[in-house]
């Protein structure tokens, strides 16, 4: 056997056909270099980071104007309540139907910046739609349009991130996401509010569309060649294929995703009818002062979410996923008792912390747990939405079952039942939600 000099890797031991026909040349030839390991860490440029910061602060900006202003907006221009309804109903109906297709997209596409580049678009056009022409035709469209540009938005940021930082450092990168997220939230609504009182409620959705163009500046400087596509579908190179682990079926099949998406469910079902129905009890007890408190309790676990996220991140690779998700739904039980004896309109403001507890937590463990749940298989954003598809499921039912309760039975009855959902969503993830975590070794 020849031996060749070891100071350039892409050099090897002459045994094998290439090395053989090499030596008898009298020549020695570079043989291709190996592939990295899937889970070998990723390090994208700093440009990179801090493009998808700016992406995700901008894009929170623009999805904020289609908040609750829509209603707002619609009203000046002399619509019905019915056809108000009709309008976010059929943006609520997309947004559940259309997770699990928007993330089969995002797998299927070869470019996730040219997904989210449309997708925003869209969103920025629908916005001029609202403003230039607010006739029923055009905002149901428009409607239709934004709810389906935005099911594909979540699972494109997720898959960037993966893409960008790989498996075993996304859990800080996703802390870095919520931060963002939280950040932009709280500007946007601050220059929206602003803009609707000192200009008019058209104003928002002007803003809006114009808000898409740094949007897309900001999606620009995340570089493609530094974006590992198989990495952001959730896919490991194999020498030899495995068509097992591309299986969808083989995906839905795993109890770990199932038991997750259940416990999600849980938690929207328990959370999402919390500060709907805090604010018309605030509105009772403190009518004057209630546009304030409100904001307030709006405010707060933002501000928890911008300060800790990364710091979820890096605690969920330390000590494990669990123990925050028995965190989170810890303090979602402690606030939904809060809410149904605290009498005083300005102790429940304090009581928001525990939102911000988790909002944190699972800002960043959903899309966390998916990524480790779905790596490997290819379809790491189909698995996003069938746990959005989960969330939708659970945040509607939430709002319909507790308004229910809280006209039968009260306030408080209706918070306490609240609590029961989270409590038994804690005992889930206790006694059969497995750990997760990738390590090293």
């Amino acid at each position: 056997m020849i031996l060749v000099a070891r100071p350039n890797p892409t050099f090897e031991t002459v045994g094998d056909d290439r090395g053989k026909r090499s030596a008898d040349s009298g020549h020695v030839a570079p043989l291709a270099p190996e592939q990295p390991a899937p889970d070998a860490p990723h390090a994208p440029s700093r440009e990179s980071q801090r493009g998808l910061d700016w992406f995700i602060f901008f894009l929170a900006d623009v999805q904020t104007g289609f908040g609750p202003f829509v209603a707002v907006y619609l009203t000046t221009q002399k619509w019905t309540q019915v056809e108000i309804g009709f309008v976010l109903s059929i943006g609520g109906i997309i947004g559940l139907l259309g997770q699990m297709p928007g993330g089969a997209i995002v797998d299927a596409a070869r470019s996730e910046r040219i997904v989210a580049g449309f997708a925003v678009a869209t969103i920025g056009v629908s916005a001029l739609a609202y403003a230039v022409w607010p006739i029923f035709p055009v905002v149901t469209l428009a409607a239709t349009m934004h709810a389906l540009a935005s099911c594909v938005l979540g699972p494109a940021i997720a898959a960037i991130s993966l893409g960008l930082v790989g498996p075993l450092a996304i859990g800080e990168r996703l802390g870095r996401n919520a931060r963002f997220a939280s950040l932009g939230n709280g500007s946007a609504a601050a220059l929206m509010g602003a803009c609707g009182y000192l200009l008019s409620s058209r104003s928002v959705f002007l803003v809006t569309f114009l808000l898409a163009i740094p949007t897309l500046l900001a999606l620009s400087r995340i570089r493609e060649r530094e974006i590992d596509i198989a990495q952001a579908h959730g896919e490991v190179k194999r020498e030899t294929p495995d068509k097992r682990a591309t299986s969808i079926w083989t995906l839905v099949k795993q109890k770990p995703l199932l038991i997750f998406a259940g416990s999600v469910l849980l938690f929207q079902l328990a959370n999402a009818a919390m500060l709907p129905l805090m604010a018309g009890v605030v509105t009772t007890r403190s009518s004057q002062w209630a546009p304030v408190l409100i904001a307030a309790c709006i405010i707060v676990p933002q501000a928890i979410v911008a300060l800790t996220s990364p710091s979820v991140g890096r605690k969920a690779q330390q000590i494990g996923r669990r123990p925050l998700l028995l965190l989170a739904f810890g303090a979602l039980v402690v606030r939904g008792v809060l809410f149904a004896t605290v009498r005083d309109p300005y102790l429940l403001v304090v009581v928001q912390i525990f939102d911000g507890i988790t909002a944190a937590v699972f800002s960043v463990m959903v899309p966390l747990i998916v990524a480790d749940v779905a790596f490997g298989s290819g379809h790491f954003n189909l698995a996003q939405g069938i746990v959005g598809t989960a969330t939708g499921i659970g945040a509607s039912l939430s709002t319909v079952l507790a308004g229910y309760v809280s006209d039968k039975l009260g306030s408080s009855t209706a918070f306490m039942g609240l609590a029961g959902v989270a409590a038994l969503g804690l005992l889930m993830i206790f006694f059969v939600m497995p750990e997760t975590r990738k390590t090293t070794t």
